[in-house]
């Protein structure tokens, strides 16, 4: 049966009706009764697949520039193309069939372009694929696979394509397939073996003890620095932010053996000796260059960056099982807490200038010393789960990259082309443009005339289809590829990788051009993607919050810089000595509390996960119940306490593992309470009643207890007498004292859960990097740096140490 008639525009018709026949031909003679009616099905199957495909590639990255893909977006999409290539198969083999029994000497309009869905697919397929430095054989078995879908792939190109201008169309895409799986093998691999990404943990593990080692040496600090003060630190400071990996180095039965210069002859004119004044580039060198440098004293915050990068790379050796000693720790605590903490502070003594700012220039410190953290998170997260290849970020590789490859590349597609053409190069390109109809530059009057006959005709409804997904493939690789360049223009990285030439090459800062490239990218990233410096805070609410089915995304807010200057200041005491307690499950901020230790029944529990919950619940409550009045200020800690309370919750809820207790034990106890509150509120109103039957049901709970009363056996009961408590002594007039117990109890809470409590805990931290990373994590990263650890419980302090069996 032919296709129905169509109409397109005069002129152009009979070009057009041979192509539009081909196309339609399929739909035209398929029986949508029997066996084809799947053929059918699965090209608008692919058709939902693509549009999906597209419009998540594009979206998720429309307001954000890192490097990560997210979780949900991730596997949905790796979902998407593994059903892809199966279907495809299908497809291809049922139209190739077809072709064969039409005794066609070329392959159908159709199968050619399924053809080229799966080549574009293919091209696509690094859209998913972190990439990891430290695989090992998962990795290789990832490129494997890949590697036989090229192949196979290019035997369906060159075995089953005749004509000269289809197998050279084809062949190109074959040929961009095959180079960037090339290209993607051996960065990975030269990465592996380079010091300077895959073997850095090694190289620094033997590298910071030798720092630690110079800077005890008397000629260390023998220099005058010319601010002096707690800035002096930083100055001194060793750690290496780029070039270690140029240092002369041996294996040894101890790792490697580092050739540094003599600490005498490098302490001259007044420096602090330094690794090496040629190659590596640490933080102490950024620092002293701020003193001068026009660049970095404009723009404080790029140092930091830099401190930020030198972190990150601390903190890998602790995640690849290099630990971090009790020296380094101390050496990072003074760095940070007497070092950068106490330059804030000299900071906006001096921009003070005895003027009444001080809270508000405390809390701008808290929030730089937060940033830098935030951005060593930021660095991990893009490390380990990376789909950009910004981990390698530098004018080397952008080079190499982006000019060199796309040279090769340009040149292996003429090869392709002058082969298939056995070396006719003129009758190529005539071929090329006769032999495919999407070259030949008819390509608007062929989509006009499909879909104006889409509407009375089902051959040209599917033909339309069949045309939308090769469109919106090629579009959603070229988005890719242009916002691949993007984000590796944009990123940190390239912007550390920068700095460390402009500190250690004169010429780039002396360079006309070259002085110019980091302002310009300063200037496009604070227009552009500032919003990716806010750490944010998952939010829930036992007032509102039922494990139903989650269609939305749960709600998030940023940290308040209240809740920032809050925990910042309570790590800086841990370790400070004097009088200051133990970090503990909120039971501190009770017994400092002069009007609320009695309270402290509401901390008496076995984990910090039975605390969160009772004082959620009363936070909660005293929130419902005690409105913020309009057009006034917030008590202090109550921004602090609301934002912490609903985020902890959160962890208790979705990230046990993140939480110092048992993971399994959190869990039972979560349930337990929502099982409570079910039982309580009858199951219809549990999912059905707002944040005001909650709130009710909750103060009719805590009726049942008298004030002076034993405590409730539950968490609910406890949390709910606890709030009434709270919302009594609010309406008696102790509004700011209340709020100020809340803040300082939940700052109490969050510092006391950041250090690890072991490997699992550190496995936790490490899977919540796939997600962008948490705040515990990033307090986590900061408490392992400074050597923060909570007290241990009696039981693990009595306990004997246990022996070897046979030893």
């Amino acid at each position: 049966m032919a296709p129905a008639p169509f109409a397109c525009d005069n002129g152009i018709n009979e070009t057009l009706v041979p192509f539009v026949y081909n196309l339609t031909i399929f739909y035209a003679e398929a029986d949508l009764r029997g066996n084809e009616a799947l053929l059918v099905a699965t090209s608008v199957l692919m058709f939902v697949l693509a549009v999906l495909f597209f419009i998540l590639n594009l979206f998720s990255r429309f307001t954000d520039g890192s490097a990560i893909l997210n979780p949900s977006v991730r596997v949905f999409l790796s979902t998407s193309l593994s059903l892809f290539l199966p279907i495809m198969s299908y497809l291809f083999s049922e139209a190739k069939n077809q072709s064969t029994a039409g005794h066609l000497g070329e392959l159908s309009v159709r199968a050619r372009t399924i053809l080229m869905w799966m080549l574009l697919v293919e091209l696509l397929r690094k859209k998913v694929e972190a990439i990891l430095l430290t695989a090992g054989m998962q990795g290789y078995s990832s490129m494997i696979d890949r590697a036989g879908r090229v192949a196979w792939l290019g035997s369906l190109v060159f075995f089953n394509l005749r004509g000269t201008g289809k197998k050279a169309l084809y062949g190109i895409l074959w040929v961009l397939a095959a180079a960037k799986l090339v290209q993607r093998f051996v960065t990975i691999e030269l990465a592996k073996r380079s010091f300077a990404y895959g073997k850095n943990p090694q190289l620094l593990a033997s590298y910071m003890p030798l720092m630690l080692k110079l800077q005890q040496q008397p000629e260390y600090r023998s220099g005058n620095g010319r601010r002096g003060g707690s800035t002096e630190v930083l100055r001194w400071c060793n750690y290496a932010v780029m070039g270690e990996e140029d240092l002369k180095k041996e294996a040894g039965p101890k790792g490697y053996k580092l050739q540094l210069p003599n600490p005498n002859v490098a302490a001259t004119a007044g420096e602090a000796p330094e690794a090496d004044f040629t190659t590596v580039v640490t933080v102490g060198k950024i620092w002293k260059l701020a003193d001068t440098d026009p660049l970095l004293y404009r723009h404080p915050g790029l140092k930091k960056l830099c401190l930020s990068f030198a972190l990150f790379k601390l903190l890998r050796r602790r995640l690849e099982e290099y630990p971090i000693t009790d020296a380094e720790a101390s050496n990072c605590h003074d760095l940070v807490f007497k070092g950068l903490w106490q330059e804030e502070e000299e900071e906006k003594e001096e921009k003070k200038q005895g003027t009444s700012g001080g809270d508000e220039d405390a809390t701008r410190s808290a929030v730089a010393l937060i940033q830098v953290f935030s951005d060593e998170l930021r660095f991990l997260c893009e490390y380990y789960h990376s789909v950009h290849p910004v981990v390698f970020a530098s004018p080397f590789f952008l080079v190499h990259n982006y000019v060199l490859f796309p040279i090769i590349v340009l040149a292996l597609c003429f090869l392709m082309f002058v082969l298939c053409s056995n070396g006719d190069v003129p009758y190529a390109f005539l071929s090329f443009k006769h032999d495919n109809y999407v070259m030949s530059g008819n390509m608007v009057s062929l989509a006009r005339c499909i879909l104006r006959n889409a509407v009375t005709s089902p051959p040209f409804l599917f033909c339309s289809v069949d045309i939308s997904i090769t469109v919106l493939l090629i579009l959603a690789f070229a988005y890719e590829e242009v916002w691949e360049l993007i984000v590796f223009l944009l990123s940190d990285w390239l912007m550390v990788s920068l700095l460390c030439s402009h500190a250690s090459a004169p010429e780039w800062r002396t360079h006309w051009v070259l002085r110019r490239v980091i302002p310009s990218i300063v200037s496009v990233k604070r227009n552009t993607m500032d919003h990716r410096n806010a750490v944010s805070l998952k939010q829930i609410s036992v007032l509102w919050f039922s494990r139903l089915p989650i269609l939305m995304p749960l709600p998030a807010m940023a940290v308040p810089n209240e809740a920032k200057k809050l925990i910042v200041k309570r790590l800086a005491k841990v370790s400070g000595g004097g009088d200051v307690a133990p970090l503990s499950n909120g039971m501190s901020a009770l017994l400092l509390s002069e009007e609320h230790g009695e309270l402290s029944w509401a901390c008496e529990c076995d984990g910090v996960a039975e605390a969160i919950l009772t004082w959620h619940i009363a936070t909660s409550l005293l929130e419902a119940r005690c409105p913020r009045q309009e057009h006034t200020q917030p008590e202090p800690g109550r921004r602090a306490a609301t934002a912490l309370s609903g985020y902890c919750a959160y962890l208790v809820a979705f990230r046990p593992g993140l939480l110092p207790d048992d993971k399994d034990g959190t869990k039972s106890l979560y349930a337990g309470m929502k099982k409570e509150l079910r039982e309580e509120m009858g199951w219809w109103r549990y999912y059905s009643s707002g944040e005001g039957g909650r709130c009710s049901k909750l103060m009719e709970i805590a009726g049942r207890w008298r004030p002076e009363g034993t405590p409730p056996p539950t968490v609910v009961g406890k949390g709910a007498k606890l709030g009434k408590v709270l919302i009594d002594r609010y309406k008696d007039g102790a509004r700011e004292s209340v709020w100020k117990l809340l803040g300082d109890l939940w700052t109490e809470v969050v510092a006391y859960s950041a250090p690890a409590s072991g490997e699992l805990h550190v496995k936790a931290h490490k899977e919540a990097l796939g997600d962008g990373g948490e705040f515990i994590t990033m307090l986590w990263a900061m408490a392992t740096h400074t050597g923060i650890a909570r007290p241990k419980e009696a039981a693990e302090a009595e306990a004997p140490p246990r022996s070897i069996s046979g030893v």
